[in-house]
């Protein structure tokens, strides 16, 4: 008789046939969808220039209310360049961010390496950045970088009149406030604001058009006219300038059509999920109630190894996707990323309700 292995966590997820998270396959329907309606001859831009590619970026200063705008290929690039050019201007090596800034934790220090400058890490890794935090800042930092929501712990956000008082602050003191929202738009409904009352607090800001958005790919750098002429030069340094970058420029912004009128409904809906979560006492988000369409899914008490085989036990009985992987977050503890996007209204609630429990009880057992 054959044997018939356990799936992994990976595989139940893979083949559960209702998921929980995100807006679907990143396979090559995603340009096929964005291209359906668009004409073969649609000129392309060319080196960073072309009506495609400006028509994009003069829709974006004006959404975010921002001078201008550049399209870049990644948020990396264009989040290291924009330092760069604060620190240039400031005529100082040192930034600020948090120790779980994306540039401190997944670009293998190129902000350091490339650029030479020199990050000063505020707060600690379990909260975010104060105004408090900021004031004890040294005096010769160029730029501070906020991002919202932080990521790294959940998707938490400061209130937004500390918000205020943190950009009041930077611009007394003549520090350049950057915005890494790669999750803007998710955070709007929270904020109870439009992006560009959000964006108005910051010098700068870089937004991704794959994270909620579901693009291909690519970023923007908004700020003002010189900020975004530099950007360019840097951007050509950088290798940036493809020949062409229609395809991401294109599906960037028919996603941004597309998913925009969404976010409140994933936000609602990412509470809705954690509040089922929640209700199992071997399980618990941060935050306790989400503040954007995203959170984590914490398991105290259970090594990833542990949790992983029961996880994926509930995904292949019940057909629902919980969770496509897990991370150790302590000597007895784990957790994954959890974000809403257009699969989640998909889902059964009646099943999903029954997984959640079912998974609650599978925990509290061990």
């Amino acid at each position: 008789m054959a044997e018939h292995s356990t799936p992994t966590l990976a595989e139940s997820y893979a083949k559960a046939s209702h998921r929980t998270t995100g807006n679907g396959q990143r396979n090559v329907q995603v340009l096929l969808d964005a291209f359906q309606e668009i004409s073969g001859d649609t000129p392309s831009d060319m080196y960073g220039r072309g009506e495609t590619i400006s028509k994009f970026e003069r829709k974006l200063a004006e959404m975010l209310g921002k001078e201008a705008a550049v399209f870049f290929p990644s948020g990396t690039m264009a989040q290291q360049i924009a330092l760069r050019i604060w620190s240039d201007r400031k005529n100082s090596r040192a930034v600020a961010y948090h120790p779980l800034c994306h540039l401190e934790i997944h670009e293998q220090d190129g902000l350091k390496e490339l650029h030479h400058l020199e990050p000063i890490l505020l707060a600690d890794e379990e909260r975010i950045i104060t105004l408090d935090d900021v004031k004890k800042m040294p005096e010769n930092i160029a730029c501070l970088l906020l991002e919202l929501p932080q990521r790294e712990i959940g998707g938490e956000l400061p209130e937004y009149a500390e918000l205020e008082d943190i950009s009041a602050y930077c611009r007394e003191k003549g520090i350049a406030l950057h915005l890494d929202g790669a999750r803007l738009f998710e955070i709007l409904p929270y904020y109870g604001k439009e992006a560009a009352e959000v964006c108005a607090l910051f010098d700068s800001v870089y937004i991704s058009f794959y994270k909620g958005i579901g693009g291909i790919a690519g970023a923007m750098l908004l700020g003002d006219a010189d900020l975004a002429e530099q950007s360019k030069v840097w951007k050509r340094r950088h290798g940036g300038d493809l020949i062409s970058l229609y395809p991401y420029i294109l599906s960037s912004d028919y996603y941004l059509e597309l998913r925009l009128p969404k976010m409140a409904q994933y936000y609602e809906e990412a509470k809705e999920l954690a509040a089922l979560y929640n209700a199992q006492p071997a399980i618990r988000t941060r935050p306790e109630v989400p503040v954007s369409n995203m959170f984590h899914l914490h398991l105290d008490g259970v090594l990833a190894e542990a949790a992983g085989p029961v996880i994926a036990g509930v995904q292949t009985e019940t057909g629902v996707a919980l969770a496509a992987y897990l991370k150790e977050t302590g000597e007895r503890s784990c957790s994954t990323e959890i974000a809403i996007g257009d699969l989640y209204e998909t889902v059964p609630k009646d099943r999903l309700r029954a997984a959640i429990e079912l998974l609650g009880r599978r925990l509290a057992d061990m």
